[in-house]
């Protein structure tokens, strides 16, 4: 099976579970974007601007390794988490069924 589950919290605090394909190659940000949560994603997915930024609450192990401009690009948002990540840098995997993130509170 290629869809996967993830819960995904807004900034206002409401859950949802919703059901991804991992067969399209999709990001997680073009996935919650098609999924109309408000993410600016103003670089298109590049990495080069952290608007995507969720944090992961449940599933950490199951993400890929972060990348030097990922890292480079998270350090620069004030209110950084230890488990924040760019959700344009997260594709979704079968690996990735059950993640959990909350979208980053943008100021």
């Amino acid at each position: 099976m290629s869809d996967i589950n993830i819960v995904v919290e807004d900034r206002e605090g409401n859950t949802s579970e919703l059901v991804a394909p991992t067969d399209m190659g999709l990001s997680l940000m073009e996935f919650l974007k098609a999924s109309e949560y408000d993410i600016l994603a103003t670089c298109g997915g590049m990495a080069l601007c952290a608007t995507c930024c969720v944090d992961v609450m449940e599933g950490e192990e199951k993400l890929n390794e972060m990348t030097d401009d990922e890292y480079a690009m998270l350090d620069t948002l004030p209110d950084l988490l230890p488990n924040s990540r760019l959700a344009c840098q997260l594709q979704l995997s079968p690996k990735m069924d059950g993640l959990k993130v909350r979208l980053h509170a943008m100021d």
